[in-house]
């Protein structure tokens, strides 16, 4: 049997930890080969040294998304690599507590730098390079459910992740006759260690998040990258501009 990404070159941005580092774990799994972007170095480099020893195909090129520069290293690491680029899933993120009144105008710059222009920066990069090497592509954004809905606590993050999903349906229509689809996955509640860091800090808001999910648990990483791997693979080629929640039904 062959592999859901069989022959495709896929980027993973914020690939370090996370959602990031199981949907590079299935990828590979599904037979994609990898290039890892995240910030630190030394984890990056050692998930890519976990995947090449179970036979995967893997480079790596550290950078912050929100660097234009770091962006295209990324991008260019793929063609150079690999030859060409085929699909990428751009989960690079960063969150913020606080009410609105509460977010100072740096920790508010600094996350939409991130989680809104390092998307864009990406995108504008991989469509090119999609476009140059495969004749086009598929694009995954990683959004949340909190980019459609709102709750008090979390008002620069919910507002980045609104704006991704702009982008994104926005990036559907430029780029679909590009041969490019542009999906979103929306994860809710998931395992990660943000989501530990939101026990502490925001225990009761988590509790109540949790009792809301029909399925009763939050998600398990591999669960956004199940939802990912399909978005990328030919199996939706007639898939553009979803917005597609992983959060056990708690948005139905």
């Amino acid at each position: 049997m062959t592999g859901l990404l069989d022959g495709k070159v896929i980027i993973i941005t914020g690939a370090s930890l996370g959602i990031g580092a199981e949907t590079a774990r299935l990828f590979a799994r599904e037979g994609a080969s990898l290039v890892l972007g995240a910030r630190r170095a030394e984890p990056l480099e050692a998930l890519a040294e976990e995947l090449r020893d179970s036979g995967a195909k893997v480079a790596v090129s550290p950078g912050d998304v929100s660097v234009a520069a770091d962006v295209q290293r990324l991008v260019d690491t793929a063609v150079e690599t690999f030859g060409q680029l085929d699909g990428a899933f751009n989960n690079a993120g960063i969150n913020q507590y606080g009410r609105l009144d509460e977010v100072s105008e740096e920790d508010f710059d600094r996350i939409f730098q991130v989680n809104v222009k390092g998307v864009w920066l990406c995108m504008r990069a991989q469509v090119r390079a999609m476009t140059a090497t495969a004749g086009g592509g598929s694009i995954v954004n990683n959004s949340s459910v909190g980019g459609y809905r709102g709750s008090s606590g979390l008002a620069a993050y919910q507002g980045t992740k609104h704006a991704v999903i702009g982008l994104s349906r926005t990036a559907a229509h430029d780029f679909g006759p590009l041969g490019v689809r542009v999906n979103v996955v929306a994860p809710g509640a998931t395992a990660t260690a943000m989501f530990e860091s939101m026990r502490e800090t925001m225990p009761d808001f988590v509790a109540r998040r949790i009792a809301a999910i029909p399925l009763g648990k939050a998600a398990d990483p591999a669960d956004v990258g199940e939802a990912a791997a399909w978005l990328l693979s030919d199996r939706s080629r007639h898939i553009n501009g979803v917005v597609l929640p992983v959060d056990g039904g708690f948005s139905a």
